[in-house]
């Protein structure tokens, strides 16, 4: 059998390809090692350029509200720089205001909770004794608790081996947890000044990655990356910007609401309930959480009526609001949305919740088109 030099390089490119993956589930654990390594030495890159993309964001909207209509040499030299530097600024500005709006009530809440522990140990310490009153068999069972049968050896000895392993675990544990954080500290750094150089360069990037692309890809291949990438970007775009603007919706409407039904703490609640909202569907419950219980120190009843508007508000928004607005932006039906949110977070949590409507929607649109093309092949071939 004669075979040309194209057959033997595929059958060379199978045969290394199948003694790879042969390697791979032999050496499973030595591979995914490997895999978390690389992951941890490129994380603070990865989340520099999902940094960059979300700030490209408003700082593409800077340059054109701007910076549009000058056209001199010196503007289009500070155009990007102070297109980002604004970018950034707002929002740290925001978060500022979101930390100003909530953290000052939640202080003072707490120091009020404070001030009533001592009165609430005391009407419990009266309830107590009303209630040994009127049951006299508790206080008989109490009585019989014998200090001197207590194995207190034992306890000593319990005691001591604490002193001897405990306290090792929790001195290793604190380096562990100092050098998790000034880890995180240094990612985040690099992170963001990774995003700087992105912001800064994207138009030199973009092209340097399709060249990379018409390099080593068919024609074929290469129209349809870019094709995929451009819908891709134009979703995560969307995305965001559709959840910002659900969660300014909501919470408006809280604010609203609450201050027309005279709860306490409104707009606190609403900036609250607006920025916990990023998060897909279930990020303003956690803005419920921290509002009902400032209201319930407050008032207890109140609490009560605020969970109440809390479901309806919620119904409203997660019914009608959230999947045409975010659903709408990304082009992605309701139910797909909430399908999303939900596959999303049992498979990755936050994150998952974040990326899969973006992630769902271009798969979506892409299986849209192939079958609409296939049904239209099929209806010329039978005309």
């Amino acid at each position: 059998m004669n075979l040309d030099k194209g057959n033997i390089k595929k059958i060379r490119g199978l045969i290394l390809f199948t003694a790879a993956v042969c390697l791979a589930v032999w050496k499973v654990e030595v591979l995914l090692a490997g895999l978390f390594f690389l992951l941890g030495i490129v994380r603070p890159f990865l989340y520099g350029a999902a940094i960059a993309f979300v700030m490209n964001i408003p700082m593409k909207m800077i340059e054109k509200r701007l910076f549009s209509k000058v056209r001199s040499q010196k503007a289009e030299k500070i155009k990007r720089p102070a297109s980002i530097v604004l970018s950034f600024t707002a929002v740290v500005l925001l978060l500022a205001l979101v930390m100003v709006t909530v953290v000052p009530q939640v202080t003072k809440t707490m120091m009020e909770l404070g001030n009533k522990i001592p009165r609430f140990l005391a009407e419990a310490q009266v309830w107590l004794e009303e209630l040994f009153v009127s049951q006299p068999q508790l206080l008989a069972a109490l009585e019989e608790l014998d200090p001197t049968k207590m194995n207190w050896d034992s306890m000593v000895s319990a005691v001591v081996d604490f002193m001897k392993n405990g306290l090792g675990s929790v001195v290793t544990s604190t380096v562990t947890v100092a050098s998790t954080i000034v880890g995180g500290v240094v990612n985040i750094f690099v992170a963001l000044v990774f995003s700087f150089y992105i912001l800064a360069q994207k138009e030199k990037l973009g092209e340097q990655w399709k060249r990379i692309l018409h390099a080593y890809c068919s024609p074929k291949v290469y129209e349809r990356a870019l094709e995929v990438g451009s819908l891709a970007g134009k979703n995560f775009s969307n995305f965001i910007t559709g959840q910002c603007m659900e969660a300014v919706i909501l919470g408006a409407m809280f604010v609203v609401s609450m201050t027309v039904f005279r709860f306490p703490y409104a707009v606190m609640v609403g900036v609250l309930i607006a920025f916990t909202a990023l998060i897909p569907i279930v990020g303003a419950f956690v803005g419920c959480f921290v509002g009902a219980f400032l209201i319930m120190v407050d008032d207890p009843v109140k609490a009560f009526w605020f969970l109440a508007l809390f479901i309806v508000l919620q119904q409203v928004e997660g019914n009608l609001i959230y999947p045409h607005v975010v659903g709408n932006s990304v082009g992605l039906p309701s139910i797909w949305v909430l399908a999303a949110v939900t596959v999303g977070g049992s498979l990755m949590g936050v994150v998952g919740m974040l990326i899969f409507i973006p992630i769902v929607s271009t798969v979506y649109a892409l299986l849209r088109e192939d079958v609409n093309g296939r049904n239209r092949k099929r209806r010329s071939l039978k005309g």
